[in-house]
């Protein structure tokens, strides 16, 4: 690893398991100092230990990003420790996988709690840390379904409202020396979802034929994170194998035979 996390401290959410623990893992190879927050307690206590085992500098802190006092209670927990907040990433979200005319209220209101008003209080209560430093860097884990509808109305409407959150928030903290940019993935095989039916045909559209990997939207994470993105803020980046690009297009050339 190149070290260029060095002397970093970053807040992962929902970095227990799946995709944040990827993320987490690398910023932590890289250099960085990472507090680890998520709900899934034994999963977040766990990780942080095999990432202390590998050497590197990791805790665990359980962390609802619903809740404000949570929050403030993670953001002081790195002040402690470090003295200092770097990097947030906002990787946190649940899906609902219902309809408009079958979602309920609650449910629609949970998922837009989790996803969008989280990474709201997060940035909230991270600026002022990250200001005192110098600045920052936040990353927002959106979606490609933020680009398009999708069987999933309120998560669809939660990543759509992240793309928004992110370029207000480069607008208002750029000269605290603040940068926040969104990431966008298609689909990633995660143990939450290796067995579901949509795989197959979400693979089969995407035009690299594949899934992407926990891994893989770790290393985006990690160059919006550094020093190397220094002049990129304000944008959605979309990691999806193609499928934004036009996945239903590809499928019609191969049905006629352009392809």
């Amino acid at each position: 690893m190149s070290g260029r996390m060095n002397g970093k401290v970053a807040l992962v959410t929902g970095g227990g398991r799946g995709q944040g623990a990827a993320e987490a893992a690398l910023l932590a190879r890289e250099g960085a100092s990472v507090l680890i927050g998520d709900v899934l307690v034994e999963d977040g206590e766990a990780h942080a230990e095999a990432l202390r085992a590998e050497g590197l500098d990791a805790r665990f802190r359980p962390l609802d990003v619903t809740d404000p006092t949570h929050w403030a209670d993670a953001i002081e927990a790195c002040r402690l420790w470090k003295g200092r907040l770097d990097i947030l990433v906002n990787n946190a979200g649940i899906i609902n996988r219902t309809t408009v005319a079958s979602t309920a209220l609650d449910a629609w209101k949970r998922v837009l709690d989790v996803n969008l008003t989280g990474a709201f209080l997060g940035i909230q209560a991270a600026v002022p840390l990250m200001t005192a430093n110098g600045g920052g860097s936040i990353v927002n884990i959106s979606s490609n379904s933020g680009f398009s509808g999708h069987y999933d109305p309120a998560y669809t409407a939660s990543k759509w409202g992240l793309r928004g959150l992110t370029r207000s928030s480069a607008l208002e903290f750029a000269r605290a020396g603040i940068r926040v940019n969104a990431i966008c993935p298609g689909l990633v095989v995660t143990g939450l979802n290796k067995d579901s039916p949509h795989l197959t045909p979400m693979i089969e559209m995407t035009p690299m034929r594949r899934s992407g990997a926990p891994e893989e939207i770790a290393e985006l994470v990690l160059f919006l994170a550094s020093d190397a993105s220094g002049f990129i803020t304000g944008e959605d980046i979309v990691i999806d194998g193609g499928f934004t690009a036009g996945a239903a297009y590809r499928r019609v050339a191969q049905e006629t035979g352009i392809f």
